[in-house]
């Protein structure tokens, strides 16, 4: 009896949201995704053997292709962020663990970082290498293109020095602001945004 009447308070429920869905204006967005409401009809049947959903004679399927999903792997501190896909490996780190302040000079810890990185990309064989700096939002916009660049530069020279591939490419660029990964309007989105992006394939050479 308790489950006959849990039934039938599930159906005057579904009643109601019928009705008062049907009171609301045209304006109003609806509180749940169209087509999941109460009252969606049912779903178009679809004829698996309809000629539209068959290969034209003599075509070919596509060849399989593997979608490139991103990984991304933040330490606690926000210090470094790793973003790996099937064909690239992309290091972030935050400017303050590798300059001081409006500075383009490594800390005592930097380069061991850098390093480390060097290692990796000496284990993949990676022939291009991308080293990208960026800047928050405070200052001019020339100011953090200069100084991005600079810390680019010395993050791509550190790098070679461990680096073992002699036909290694770097591309090396400041983009000042430019494409903010968090808001430039906290402090911990600014600390985000500085950063220096080290970006090679995987398993390359």
């Amino acid at each position: 009896m308790a489950a006959a009447t849990a039934v039938a308070g599930l159906v005057i429920a579904g009643a109601h949201l019928i009705g008062a869905s049907a009171a609301h204006a045209d304006d109003v967005k609806p509180s749940v995704p169209p087509g999941t409401e109460p009252s969606a009809a049912a779903p178009v049947p679809i004829d698996s053997n309809a000629p539209g959903l068959k290969i034209p004679q003599g075509g070919t399927l596509a060849p399989i292709k593997v979608l490139d999903i991103a990984e991304v792997v933040e330490d606690l501190g926000g210090e470094q962020r790793r973003q790996e896909t099937n064909q690239t490996v992309m290091m972030a780190l935050q400017s303050e663990v590798l300059f001081p302040e409006d500075s383009a000079v490594f800390t005592a810890q930097a380069s061991a970082r850098i390093q480390a990185i060097a290692q990796e990309i000496n284990q993949q064989k990676a022939t291009r290498i991308r080293v990208f700096g960026f800047t928050d939002d405070q200052g001019s916009y020339e100011h953090g293109k200069e100084l991005s660049k600079k810390r680019a530069d010395a993050v791509q020279a550190e790098l070679a020095k461990t680096v073992t591939n002699p036909s290694v490419v770097f591309d090396v660029r400041g983009y000042s602001e430019d494409y903010p990964i968090a808001d430039n309007g906290t402090e911990e989105g600014r600390k985000k945004n500085r950063r220096v992006e080290i970006t090679f394939p995987r398993g390359a050479g």
